[in-house]
C-alpha cells in the first residue's frame, strides 16, 4: 500500500473512532469482565494434568502420572461420574427435545391473539416464573406433588387413585424436573421469538390473506420460514450445552431417593471437588465437559451452514 493510501486509511480510521469512541468505550466494561472472569481462571486448567495440592504454587506441583491424564482416566473408571455423564445428556436431551419448541409455540399462539390488554396479561404471567429460584420453584413443587399433603395427591385420592411419588421415585422424577424447567422458562424464552416474529413484514400476511390461506397455512408459510434462522441459532447454542446446564436446578430437585437418575457432572463436581477437595479430578471432568461442549457447537454450526442455513459465525 502506497503512502498516501496509509495516510488516507489512518485519518479515515481516526474519524470512524472520533465519531464512534463512546460505543468502544462502553465496551471496556464488558471485555474487563470477560478478561477477570473467563480467561484468566483458564490458567488453572493445568489443575487437571497435575498433582494439584492447596500447600504451594500452580506453578510447582508435579505432574501427575500417564503424561498427566491420570485424572481423566480416573473420571471414566469412576461410576458416580459415568452415572453423571449418562444422566447429564439424558435430561439435557430430554429439555432439548421438550423445552427448546416450548417457547416458539407459545410465542406462534401469542402472536394469533388479538385483544391486546388479555395477551399483555397472559405474557406478564408467563414470563413470571423466570424470577423465580430454583429453590422457590422446588418448594412449589413440594406444595404441589408431596406424596401425602401435595394438592395434585390429594386430587388423586379424592378420585380413588393412589398417592403417585412424583418427586421421590426415578421413574416420576425425570418427567418433573423436566416439566418444572419448561414452566420456567417458556415464557421468557418466547421473548426472542416473538421480536423475531415482529420483524416479518405484515404484507406477506395481507398477501396470503387475499390468497384464501388460513391462519395455520400462515404460521407454516410465513412466519416459521420468518424466524427459522433465529430457531437455528439458537438451536445450535442449545447443543453447544449438551453436556453442560446449571448446578442449581439439578441440585435443588435431588434427594437421595433418586440420586441415580439426579446426579449430574454440576452436583458430581461440586460434591467431589469442593466437599471432597479433589480438585485435579473434578477439574480434568470441568475440562472434558467445556471440550465436548465445543465440539458439539461446531458441530451443529457446521451441520447448519451445510444445510444452508445461518451459523453463529
Amino acid at each position: 500500500m502506497s503512502k498516501p493510501a496509509q495516510t488516507q486509511s489512518k485519518q479515515k480510521f481516526g474519524v470512524y473512532m472520533k465519531k464512534y469512541w463512546q460505543l468502544y468505550a462502553m465496551l471496556f466494561l464488558p471485555l474487563l469482565y470477560l478478561l477477570i472472569f473467563k480467561y484468566v481462571p483458564m490458567v488453572y486448567v493445568q489443575i487437571a494434568f497435575k498433582k494439584y495440592s492447596l500447600m504451594g504454587s500452580i506453578w510447582t506441583q508435579p505432574l501427575a502420572k500417564n503424561h498427566g491424564f491420570e485424572y481423566f482416566i480416573k473420571a471414566f473408571q469412576n461410576n458416580d461420574f459415568r452415572y453423571a455423564l449418562k444422566n447429564t445428556l439424558t435430561l439435557n436431551l430430554l429439555d432439548l427435545i421438550f423445552g427448546f419448541p416450548a417457547p416458539i409455540i407459545f410465542a406462534l399462539i401469542l402472536n394469533e391473539l388479538c385483544f391486546v390488554r388479555y395477551k399483555k396479561v397472559v405474557q406478564t404471567i408467563a414470563y413470571m416464573p423466570h424470577f423465580l429460584s430454583w429453590v422457590i420453584i422446588y418448594s412449589l413443587a413440594l406444595q404441589l406433588l408431596a406424596p401425602n399433603a401435595g394438592l395434585v395427591n390429594m386430587v388423586i385420592q379424592n378420585l380413588g387413585g393412589e398417592a403417585i411419588p412424583f418427586l421421590n421415585d426415578e421413574a416420576h422424577w425425570v418427567g418433573s424436573y423436566i416439566g418444572f424447567g419448561i414452566w420456567q422458562n417458556f415464557g421468557w424464552g418466547s421473548i426472542v421469538y416473538l421480536a423475531a416474529i415482529a420483524g416479518i413484514n405484515p404484507e406477506l400476511y395481507e398477501a396470503a390473506s387475499v390468497d384464501g390461506a388460513g391462519r395455520f397455512r400462515k404460521i407454516w408459510h410465513i412466519t416459521l420460514p420468518g424466524i427459522k434462522p433465529t430457531i437455528v441459532v439458537l438451536l445450535i447454542m442449545s447443543l453447544g450445552n449438551i453436556l453442560g446446564g446449571g448446578f442449581d436446578r439439578p441440585f435443588a430437585f435431588q434427594n437421595n431417593l433418586v440420586m441415580r437418575v439426579a446426579d449430574v457432572i454440576a452436583t458430581f463436581v461440586y460434591r467431589v471437588g469442593i466437599k471432597g477437595l479433589q480438585f485435579s479430578l473434578t477439574t480434568a471432568v470441568g475440562l472434558f465437559q467445556s471440550v465436548v461442549g465445543v465440539f458439539f457447537l461446531l458441530m451443529a454450526n457446521w451441520i447448519s451452514r451445510k444445510l444452508g442455513e445461518r451459523g453463529i459465525w
